[in-house]
């Protein structure tokens, strides 16, 4: 995450906690007890984030996509060249009526946004269901699950039955245990509407390509560095609302 000799002192002081708020100028989130990095602001009507690659901003990107240190399997930094830029997490204007916390998915426009309240978000790009698997409607976190075990539904497999073969039986099944080749990520939370489970989840990937397409098979899927972001934020029972798209 330091890149420099100075990035590297203002690190050191930060684990040390004798960094200040002006020592830490642009990377507040170096600094101990810092709630929150200074994410770039998209200007209001603006469809984009502001480019990692705009003077003074390429490295607070570098620093939010950076490996991510401590998980039981690796994490690398996200090559920004892979992924449009309006993808990026940013903090935006957002004007709703839904509570502080509620999340809402735009699949048309391939974003998710965080509700902040106050006419403020945060909003991450996503990955969504191609044709014919988009999904929409109201539903809520009902379970969140680390490092996440993949259990796929039977019809997949029996559309993609070449997945088989990387299959092996766990415990609750045939399924993919959870680790760096998983389809599911660093994290996922699973949806629910009332008691039945929709079998749809907000997931990390290991495809930072597909972020910004439709090629899921009805999923929403982040960067892991984007999806832990969202999971640390987003307690059990929070509400989810996923809007229609015209493309689904």
């Amino acid at each position: 995450m330091c890149w420099d000799k100075r990035l590297l002192a203002i690190c050191l002081m930060a684990v040390s906690g004798s960094a200040s708020a002006q020592e830490c100028g642009p990377f507040p989130w170096l600094c101990q007890n810092s709630a929150e990095p200074r994410l770039p602001q998209a200007r209001p009507g603006e469809p984009r984030a502001i480019t990692p690659f705009d003077a003074g901003y390429e490295r607070q990107y570098r620093a939010i996509y950076a490996p991510v240190l401590g998980e039981p399997f690796p994490i690398p930094a996200v090559r920004l060249s892979d992924v449009d830029a309006q993808y990026l997490r940013s903090a935006v204007s957002y004007s709703s009526n839904e509570l502080p916390g509620t999340i809402v998915i735009d699949p048309q426009n391939h974003f998710l946004y965080s509700v902040q309240g106050g006419g403020r978000a945060l909003r991450y790009g996503s990955g969504v269901g191609r044709q014919g698997f988009g999904w929409s409607g109201v539903a809520t976190i009902h379970d969140k699950q680390q490092w996440p075990d993949w259990y796929p539904p039977k019809e997949m497999i029996q559309r993609q039955p070449e997945i088989k073969r990387q299959m092996i039986e766990l415990r609750s099944g045939l399924g993919m245990a959870g680790g760096p080749r998983n389809p599911l990520g660093a994290r996922a939370m699973y949806l629910w509407q009332g008691n039945k489970d929709t079998l749809y989840r907000i997931h990390g990937t290991n495809e930072p390509g597909t972020i910004g397409r439709s090629v899921s098979s009805g999923c929403i899927r982040m960067l892991n560095q984007d999806v832990i972001d969202l999971y640390q934020r987003t307690p059990l029972g929070v509400k989810v609302v996923v809007l229609q798209s015209r493309a689904g």
